[in-house]
This record gives structure tokens, C-alpha cells and sequence, in this order.
């Protein structure tokens, strides 16, 4: 049965989404944002240009602690919120949804002990600052050490991952429920029920990933994790729940076996999954998930964005819009010293893109109309770099990629993108589809 949008006032709740954090404590404001090592805004502060910002810098650089409690303080459920920033007067979090990378990127230098004090470090200050706000976590790709290295469960001894996810446990124990810390420990994934009636799955995608060498040994199902979620899918249709699934790579950036299987997975329970999230590529945008038939009926869409979800008895638990906020670096390292830098909203998805619902159809039917308006993909085009898009314009081969990867839901397989009309030869395409995804 399509979704039916709710009926007009049908009570709404909105979900916080959080990811890509990357928290550096070495970052040091005033030092060189621009450096040759793989991260910079590190070392001694200098005089003069190309100096690092107090809240951070448009440069190779991550998040200081100080940044992301701002952002904290801000949020409407927050114990030092002061009524300005994200919340804007619409009232507090239901839930919040977290999808990895708390560490920063100095990969090359990182041990356990760095890993671990990032987890618990970043888990206090969010459970510090939302206080009573329960947490969904999932697993990033920067948790671990060798930087993607997540052994399957069976790899035992001091090379399993055990010291990371029992961690995790300890951590996020006053977040989730007892059975869900059992599977947390052993392999990185896990469930819990968010309300009656809304189920939460949170994958380990690093069991997809195309960078985690121990998936050599098995990339069909190494830990699983996907006959486990079959499982959980089929409980949670029986029992009439909706179903909510978090990770940090989204489904089309995995490893192909992997990500097809996930694909008719997506399928059979269509009625059963309202929403997907993920994190992981640093941009807002979206992959959409099509019958496998036809490939032309859209079935559903994975965000890569925070989104609004709704909640009322009898409730579809389908996402009725998403809103993304953004900080002004420029703006807020230029307020006096001590002033709270403005968090402001950048757009709401239906509003920005003129969306009768924000479901899966209407997805499909943006980016067919993203091919002949021009304004409408600049628009989404600003919108997925935050405000901040690149100095070179995206153009008609750049274009033709991005709109063929928003179409594809699973890895290798441009051909979800032939219903749209070429601007260029087909194998140009799938030429520049690959190294998108590369991206």
C-alpha cells in the first residue's frame, strides 16, 4: 500500500540526527589551516592570514570540543539552552539518532586509548548536555584502529574488535536496553524500540565497507548482520512495527554482494522500514531504493540528512520532512570573543524543493525535475555542501553524476539511472557514477 500522508493536524515529533563529529584535540585556534600533512589547525598559533578559527575552519581541519558543545547548548532539549538557535521555538527532541566518526582524521597517529577516550569523552558531553534525551548510537568507520579495521565477530584474541564495541556498552549503557547491549558487544549492531510502535536497527556498516581489508576473508555477510535484521524485519512485520535503520555508510557506498542483498532486503519489507539514515559522506543528499521488477516504482530512500519524523497511534512513522542546520564559520569567528556563535537553520527539504510529502515518490519525481531546472539543482547543489559549495560549478558531466547517485540505492549499478535522460553517453557516465562514489 503507498504511504498516506497523516491527517491534517496529526501530532508530529522531530528527531535530532547527528553525525560525523570528528572531534580533534589537538586543534588549536589561531594555527595554520593550511598545511601538507592530511590535517591541519594543529601546533602553534601564528600571526597573520590562513589562521585557524576559534570555532573551526573551512580548511582540512575538524571540530574542536568547544564547537560541537555550542552546538549542544543550542538545542532545544539541551540543559544550557537559551531559547535561540536549532530549536527556534518548535519544542524539544523525541530522540536522537547518532551515526559515528567521533574521532578526528590523524589516523596515522592514533591508538586504542585515543579512540576510547573520543567515545567517552563526546558520549559525556551529549549525555551532559540532552540530559534525559535517549541516544541511538551506531558505529563509524573512525572508531576503530587501523582506521576501517573491523574484524568479523569470529576473529578472537587481542586483534578482535572486543575492546571497542564493550566500550561502546559501558558507554552507552543508560541509553539501551539489555538485549541490545548483548549484540553491541559482539558485533557493532543492534535494536531497541524508540516508542511503541517504532523499532530501531542500528547496522555496523564497516561489515560493508570497501576499506575494511578483513572483509576480504567474506564480504557476502561476514558478521551476520544480514540474516540477523532479516530476523528482526520479520518480528517487527508480525508484530505490526515500523521500523527506523541508522548506520554510518549508506547502503550504495558498500561492497556490491553486500549492498545487493541489502537492496531485496529493502524490498521485501518495504511496509515495514518508514526511514533509513546515514552518515559517512559529509554531503546532504539522499539514495533512493526502487522495486526490483520494474526498477521504476520508488520504494524507498535512505537520508543522508536530520530529519522530522511523525508519531500518533496508528502512525506510518514515515519522515513528513528534514531540516538542516549549519554554523557560519566566517560569521562566528569573526563575533567578539566569548559570544555564542548563531547556529541557523539553512533550509527545510519541503519548503526548498517544493515536495507535496517527503516520501520515496517524491524523491524520485525531484530528480527528474532536477534534469530540466536548472534553478532547482543548483539549489540542491548549494544544499549539499551546507551552504559552502565548491568554487568550481557543478556542470553537465558533474550533473549527470550526481543525479545518477542519487537514484542508486545499491553499489555498481548505474543502470537504476537509465530512466533518466542522458546528457552524456551512457558509459560516460557510469564512468563518472564510479568516482563519485569513490568521493
Amino acid at each position: 500500500r503507498p504511504p498516506a500522508p497523516p491527517p491534517p493536524g496529526a501530532p508530529t515529533a522531530r528527531i535530532l540526527f547527528l553525525t560525523d563529529l570528528h572531534w580533534d584535540r589537538q586543534y588549536v585556534p589561531g594555527s595554520a589551516a593550511a598545511c601538507p600533512d592530511p590535517l591541519c589547525c594543529r601546533g602553534a598559533p601564528r600571526d597573520g592570514p590562513g589562521a585557524a578559527g576559534f570555532w573551526g575552519s573551512y580548511s582540512k581541519c575538524d571540530l574542536p570540543l568547544h564547537t560541537i558543545d555550542a552546538l549542544l547548548a543550542q538545542l532545544p532539549n539541551s540543559t544550557g539552552h537559551t531559547g535561540n538557535g536549532t530549536g527556534n521555538g518548535t519544542g524539544g527532541f523525541a530522540a536522537a539518532y547518532w551515526t559515528g566518526d567521533i574521532p578526528a582524521h590523524d589516523v596515522w597517529q592514533q591508538s586504542r586509548g585515543d579512540q576510547l577516550r573520543a567515545l567517552r569523552t563526546v558520549t559525556a558531553l551529549l549525555r551532559a548536555r540532552l540530559g534525559d534525551l535517549r541516544v541511538f548510537p551506531a558505529v563509524g568507520n573512525h572508531e576503530a584502529t587501523p582506521v576501517n579495521a573491523f574484524p568479523p565477530p569470529y576473529v578472537r584474541g587481542n586483534r578482535s574488535a572486543a575492546w571497542l564495541y564493550d566500550a561502546m556498552a559501558e558507554a552507552w549503557q543508560d541509553w539501551l536496553p539489555p538485549a541490545a547491549l548483548h549484540t553491541l558487544r559482539a558485533g557493532g549492531f543492534y535494536t531497541a524500540e524508540v516508542w511503541p510502535g517504532l523499532r530501531l536497527v542500528s547496522l555496523n556498516m564497516n561489515f560493508c565497507s570497501q576499506a575494511n581489508f578483513w572483509l576480504l576473508i567474506n564480504a557476502t555477510d561476514p558478521a551476520g548482520q544480514l540474516q540477523w535484521l532479516m530476523g528482526v524485519l520479520a518480528d517487527a512485520e508480525r508484530d505490526g512495527e515500523k521500523v527506523h535503520i541508522i548506520g554510518h555508510i549508506p547502503p550504495a557506498h558498500c561492497l556490491r554482494s553486500w549492498s545487493w542483498n541489502y537492496y531485496r532486503i529493502v524490498n521485501r519489507f518495504e511496509g515495514t522500514i518508514a526511514a533509513q539514515f546515514f552518515g559517512h559522506t559529509h554531503l546532504d543528499e539522499f539514495e533512493l531504493f526502487y522495486d526490483e521488477e520494474t526498477l521504476s516504482r520508488p520504494v524507498s530512500i535512505a537520508f543522508v540528512a536530520p530529519s522530522v519524523a511523525g508519531s500518533y497511534p496508528g502512525s506510518s512513522h514515515a519522515v513528513l520532512d528534514h531540516e538542516t542546520f549549519i554554523l557560519n564559520l566566517t560569521e562566528a569567528n569573526a563575533a567578539p570573543p566569548g559570544a555564542a556563535p548563531p547556529w541557523q537553520r539553512l533550509y527545510s527539504a519541503r519548503e526548498a524543493y517544493g515536495l507535496p510529502t517527503a516520501f520515496p515518490a517524491d524523491w524520485d519525481l525531484l530528480v527528474r525535475r532536477m534534469q530540466d531546472d536548472e534553478q532547482l539543482f543548483q539549489r540542491f547543489w548549494f544544499h549539499l555542501h551546507k551552504g559552502h559549495p565548491p568554487r568550481e560549478p557543478c556542470g553537465g558531466p558533474c550533473k549527470a553524476a550526481l543525479l545518477c547517485a542519487l537514484r542508486t540505492g545499491r553499489a555498481s549499478d548505474p543502470a537504476l539511472c537509465r530512466p533518466l535522460r542522458p546528457a552524456l553517453p551512457f558509459p560516460r557516465i557510469q564512468q563518472l557514477w564510479h568516482q563519485w562514489r569513490l568521493c
